[in-house]
């Protein structure tokens, strides 16, 4: 049997040596990663396949509920015009207030006034958005976020910031009550379609 001179072996262990090399150097770069990124898209891909699938599943029941909302005539502001929906939402506004704190003894409103929505102009319906500041307790704020997020028609409440008080002053009363919140959001609706064609028309 031949013996394997030494010199052989180094270079037997030169080319494996210089065979590693290239892989990482040239084939890794080329092949192996650009495999695993695809393979990893794969995956993504899959898993956002199999949420849609689940979505489309649920298609029916939605498609459902809406006709049921829209059967109902309350899930736009009734009524024809931005001016009156706007003044509609002041008065829901200012309903509200009363039925959670009567006589104002614990929520009053501070400002009530239109605002000029941009969003409006690329939604497919006519938003009207009242900006709102209150100064209200505790409970009182709750109550009012409450019944209006709750509404019929549906009204929606955005932006909304809430400061904590130490003191604060109720219309009506002499001394200023301990405790207390600033709350101010954008109170928001949309105006019934049709009667925003018959505008246009």
């Amino acid at each position: 049997m031949r013996r394997v001179e030494p010199n052989r072996w180094s270079a037997l262990l030169l080319l494996l040596g210089v065979l590693g090399v290239s892989y990482l150097l040239v084939l890794q770069p080329l092949f192996a990663t650009p495999l695993a990124e695809v393979e990893a898209r794969i995956g993504e891909l899959q898993v956002r396949n199999a949420r849609l699938r689940s979505l489309l599943l649920l298609r029916p029941q939605i498609e459902r509920r809406l006709a049921d909302l829209n059967a109902q005539g309350n899930s736009f502001l009734p009524q024809p015009s931005a001016e009156l929906a706007t003044a509609a939402l002041v008065q829901q506004l200012e309903q509200v207030v009363g039925e959670a704190s009567p006589g104002g003894r614990g929520c009053a409103i501070v400002n009530r006034e239109p605002l000029a929505d941009e969003r409006s102009l690329q939604e497919p319906y006519k938003r009207v958005t009242v900006q709102v500041r209150l100064r209200c307790g505790n409970a009182e704020t709750f109550k009012v976020l409450h019944a209006l997020e709750s509404a019929r028609p549906y009204v929606f409440v955005d932006q909304l910031q809430i400061t904590a008080q130490r003191y604060f002053a109720v219309p009506g009363s002499v001394e200023p009550q301990e405790g207390g919140l600033d709350v101010s959001f954008n109170l928001y609706g949309y105006v019934l379609p049709s009667a925003e064609a018959a505008r246009g028309r």
